[in-house]
């Protein structure tokens, strides 16, 4: 007995009115023209967009499966759903399912319940409705985890990654010459192997790649909303060889193994452009490689989604509105001052302004800008770039980082002949990017003149929308953090992180900024005139209104956008 699927009316796939091209068209996932040339392909019989996508690696696993979760109303499986063994005894062979890419998960005296990268795939779920004779249920579920439960159950109980690096069962010397360097890392498992772990980063939205070679074993992490996570990686015995594979994709030197090397990827990932900074240096046991992620079409270019509150972002662009004089955004490493810029840059980009930006490296290109790269190694540093580019007559110029007193300088003087000038610095809060220009070497009075805001940021992680859970706060953790003073209510309530397929179970997704937004006063620059401490440029800003980014953040928190000790984690108390 067989039976078809269960699916609601206009869920089926017709080739040439499946809504689940529209829906990522209009969600900027796929672009139309590769629509239109993905529809005019051959299929083979039965095979839904969504297959042919996946198979093209168009887009992105879970883009898919969530606009498919939509189309059909059904929740897609988790990676735990899947079984470790085989659950149906039906005469369904290992050839059929890999290449139709779906698996038993569960069976019952009447029923087969079947894993799909495509529910609708309707001669599939016949095929097998047949073979078992029993009615089939099917369920939504990723094509990666369907493959490696297919390899775990009716395999050798080895993930894909295993499967690779059995494949490519090469015995390391301790030192390969680079013949065999190259030979190892232009095998086609090693290949797969790379392209398989940059495939699951992006479906991962890590941010970084981390590969760590030990004595024993390769390991591999993402960063993924700030946080490193351990992923499956090669056995040991690969480190050289996957090393090898992305130093020759990035143009690096792979006999040169005793020197730290930089080099690019521009990559077309899940149908994504993504742009690869790969940064490799030597460790005791191979070299440690970590590429950055950078994503063309996720650069997030307006305030709000960046995290500013609409009045925040009403005063950002009020400073930007000036003429000319300095905006400065400070934080650490990773804070996203470049995204901030970058946002800035989009707001002030008009046909009516020259846009110049000096940059070490220039991480995303936008339209309509002029972007310089520096080169240190002749000559090309920020200081000698700036002189050049003040004679091409900008409106607005954007410093990547202000290093060191003669930039600065230079950028002092640019605001003082009438530009706009955005930078950078590393500091710890607002305040203390006067007290970082003074230490460089910068006059007083010039930065009283020339600095007309400074904005601090951190970055905290984002509760997942769907799964996110209201708690009341306790009296003491209200009382101890005074949360009462900024919800202006005694009852407080908090948000705290679930879990849920939308977020692979983190209760966590995206980030976030946390910001203090310092604009200068008569009262701040008398204080910058005196050489006052940063503490008393703080205490001076906060009593004209300023919030500072750990109540910025507790503001976050009470609106259930963070939590309190993600808030806790990246700010101080003042």
């Amino acid at each position: 007995m067989s039976s078809s699927p269960t699916l609601s009316p206009g869920t089926l796939a017709d080739p040439d009115h499946d809504p689940l091209g529209d829906r990522l068209v209009n969600r900027g996932k796929l672009r139309a023209s590769e629509l239109k040339r993905v529809q005019a392909l051959p299929r083979k019989p039965g095979e839904t967009l969504a297959t042919l996508l996946s198979r093209l690696d168009l887009v992105a696993e879970n883009d898919i499966v969530g606009e498919l979760t939509e189309i059909l109303g059904m929740a897609p499986l988790q990676a735990r759903d899947y079984p470790d063994a085989v659950v149906s005894e039906a005469k369904l062979s290992p050839r059929f399912l890999k290449s139709a890419h779906v698996i038993p998960i569960d069976e019952s005296e009447h029923d087969i319940t079947l894993a799909m990268a495509d529910p609708r795939e309707l001669h599939i779920t016949h095929a097998v409705g047949v073979a078992c004779g029993k009615a089939v249920v099917p369920r939504l579920g990723l094509k990666s985890d369907i493959d490696n439960a297919i390899e775990r159950c009716y395999g050798e109980g080895h993930s894909e990654l295993g499967r690779l690096a059995k494949e490519s069962d090469q015995e390391q010397e301790a030192e390969p010459d680079v013949e065999q360097l190259r030979d190892m890392a232009s095998e086609a498992p090693v290949v797969r192997m790379v392209n398989l772990l940059i495939q699951r980063a992006v479906d991962a939205r890590a941010s970084d790649i981390h590969l760590e070679p030990f004595e024993d074993r390769l390991i591999v992490r993402y960063r993924i909303d700030g946080v490193l996570r351990e992923v499956e990686g090669p056995s040991a015995k690969l480190t050289a060889a996957v090393v090898s594979r992305i130093k020759i994709m990035s143009k690096l030197n792979i006999a040169e193994r005793r020197l730290p090397q930089d080099g690019r990827i521009m990559l077309k990932v899940r149908g994504k452009e993504i742009d690869f900074r790969v940064s490799t240096v030597p460790t005791l046991y191979g070299e440690s490689v970590v590429m950055r992620l950078l994503d063309k079409k996720g650069l997030p270019l307006n305030f709000e989604s960046l995290g500013f509150a609409e009045s925040q972002g009403a005063a950002f662009k009020e400073i930007l509105a000036m003429p000319h004089g300095i905006v400065l955004v400070t934080g650490p490493t990773g804070s996203g001052k470049t995204t901030t810029l970058y946002a800035a840059l989009n707001h002030l980009n008009t046909i009516e302004r020259k846009i110049l930006t000096v940059e070490d490296p220039v991480e995303y290109q936008l339209h309509g800008i002029n972007q310089i790269h520096v080169k240190p190694q002749i000559g090309m540093d920020f200081a000698s770039a700036l002189r050049s580019i003040l004679r091409q007559d900008p409106d607005v110029i954007m410093i990547g980082e202000m290093r060191d007193v003669e930039t600065a300088r230079i950028a002092v003087q640019s605001a003082l002949t009438g530009h706009l000038v955005l930078s950078t610095l590393h500091t710890n809060d607002a305040a203390s990017g006067i007290t970082r220009m003074l230490d460089m070497g910068v006059e007083d009075y010039l930065l009283t003149s020339t600095v007309n805001a400074i904005l601090a940021q951190r970055l905290v992680r984002t509760l997942c929308s769907h799964c996110r859970s209201p708690c009341p706060a306790l009296p003491e953790t209200v009382r101890e953090l005074r949360l009462d003073q900024l919800a202006k209510t005694p009852e407080v309530t908090l948000y705290k992180p679930v879990g849920c397929e939308h977020c692979d179970g983190t209760g966590f997704q995206g980030r976030t900024a946390v910001l203090e937004f310092l604009v200068l006063n008569d009262e701040i620059r008398r204080l910058v005139l005196q050489h006052a401490e940063a503490h008393e440029i703080q205490k001076a800003a906060r009593s004209h209104g300023m919030l500072s980014m750990y109540e910025d953040g507790l503001l976050k928190a009470l609106g259930g956008h963070t939590t309190i000790d993600e808030v806790l984690r990246v700010t101080q108390e003042f």
